[in-house]
């Protein structure tokens, strides 16, 4: 069963995790970095890279007051800058509907998923394996070990922040 939630589709005028300033490094935990994006409002963020190749950000737009996804990854060469593309998100079976738009970050494509919905951060972070899919099949899937300590670290970090 799709459950569909309230993903907000982002406008092109603002701002993307990925056209971020530098990005501050605040901590870390096993195996996810908990950064804070200055272009983002100081919103805390979570990072990792994995084996695919992929580089996902979970975290949150504090200029928006708003959550994000977002994964890059080289083999992703199709997507087109700015256009929304229908995902689906799988997180250990459980389905959520989405629009992804496409971008680049030094010339690398990737996808920003924004949200309005707090929870569904948690249910990524509570979850073991976060696949992503189009229409044209999976995208990405990756392990989420470690998440939710990470999440707790970006949510210490975004009450330091104020």
């Amino acid at each position: 069963m799709k459950r569909t939630t309230h993903i907000l589709m982002v406008g092109a005028l603002c701002a993307s995790p990925v056209f971020a300033q530098e990005l501050e490094k605040w901590g870390a935990s096993d195996f996810w970095d908990v950064m804070i994006d200055p272009s983002l409002g100081d919103g805390c963020l979570i990072q990792s890279a994995f084996t695919d190749g992929s580089v996902v950000r979970i975290g949150f737009d504090r200029n928006e007051g708003m959550g994000y996804v977002t994964a890059f990854n080289d083999a992703w060469g199709d997507i087109e800058e700015g256009a929304m593309y229908p995902v689906v998100f799988d997180l250990d079976g459980q389905e959520y509907e989405a629009e992804a738009k496409g971008m680049y970050l030094n010339g690398v494509p990737g996808a920003d998923i924004m949200f309005d919905e707090e929870d569904f951060l948690f249910d990524i972070a509570a979850k073991y394996t976060m696949t992503l899919s189009t229409d044209s099949g999976e995208v990405m899937a990756i392990d989420l070990t470690g998440s939710y300590q990470a999440l707790e670290a970006a949510i210490e970090c975004q009450e330091e922040m104020g």
